[in-house]
């Protein structure tokens, strides 16, 4: 039973005085009889979450920062035949293009349909093809391309980018250059397009432009079943501090009192916590009745394990 839970911390001091605020009593329960195993990440600038290294790592994947084979698994589990090809999930996207930055928009608050997603993938299939990519979609927010160049490409995962100046997280050197070019074509393809204008009409942000992330070929997974909540993510990439510690509690409540109780049975269980530079991942404790005891009731805070991350 291993239990990962993205966006568990924050580095802003708004995020940091929610964190302090937080009464969290199953993850106190669970950091009592568990200790710290593998930790994973760098910094807050590294083009793989914490999140996505740990689950790479649980999968036993190889591969450097921004190079993991996401988008092949997620074309996978889509039902698209991944072959040997190279794979890179292409987002679509609203930029909100202001005076001195670019932002990217959460996808989700596209609210993108079906109909729409296939015909603006369609729209610009050309764009791609005719550069000797092969598109696929998936579902309306997962369009999947596969070229000989995201093989070893380099690229941020989507959930660096949300809200930020795109300019930092952009692929570079000479292997992203047709990227590049390609974004802005399609940029321009779009900006007319039938579907935009109708989603403008009725009040919904544009499609204008797609991310591409999750690079790299098919890689065979270890057996580990992770269980991945994700209720933290909207709420602190809005930066909604009353709503993410209002899914703190309901995290606490669920599914880590689970956990705790699962622990405390002596059941063998994991837990992985990922803010935006580590991931740490808690296993059962081992050593002697005593040391365990001892860590029962001289174990670091929940506030400090989640500051630390």
């Amino acid at each position: 039973m291993h239990l990962l839970v993205p966006f568990a911390s924050a580095l802003s001091e708004a995020g940091r005085h929610t964190i302090r605020g937080l009464n969290l009593p199953n993850l106190e329960r669970l950091l009592g009889r568990l200790q710290p195993a593998e930790r994973h990440g760098s910094d807050e600038y590294s083009l793989t979450p914490p999140h996505e290294a740990s689950l790479a790592a649980a999968r036993g994947w190889q591969g450097g920062a921004g190079a993991l084979p996401f988008a092949a698994h997620a074309a996978h589990a889509d039902g698209i035949e991944v072959l040997d090809l190279a794979w890179g999930q292409l987002t679509p996207v609203h930029w909100h293009v202001g005076r001195d930055e670019i932002l990217l928009t959460d996808p989700d608050a596209l609210q993108l349909e079906e109909a729409e997603s296939r015909a603006l993938l369609e729209a610009v299939r050309e764009l791609f093809e005719s550069e000797g990519f092969a598109l696929a979609w998936g579902a309306p927010l997962r369009w999947y391309a596969a070229h000989e160049s995201f093989a070893d490409l380099p690229t941020a995962a989507l959930d660096r980018v949300v809200g930020r100046n795109v300019d930092r997280w952009l692929p570079a050197g000479r292997e992203a250059r047709l990227l590049r070019r390609l974004q802005n074509e399609v940029q321009m393809l779009l900006y007319a397009h039938p579907i935009n204008e109708a989603r403008e009409a009725r009040g919904a942000l544009p499609v204008n432009s797609f991310w591409l992330s999750g690079c790299g070929r098919w890689q065979e997974s270890l057996a580990e079943p992770v269980q991945i909540d994700e209720r933290l993510r909207a709420p602190l990439l809005g930066e909604d501090w009353a709503a993410w510690a209002e899914a703190w509690r309901a995290l606490d409540a669920g599914p880590l009192a689970t956990l705790a109780a699962a622990a405390e049975r002596g059941e063998p269980v994991t837990l992985t916590l990922a803010g935006e530079r580590f991931a740490q991942r808690f296993e059962n404790a081992s050593g002697s009745w005593w040391a365990r005891l001892r860590r029962r009731y001289s174990h670091p805070s929940a506030a400090d394990v989640l500051e630390a991350l």
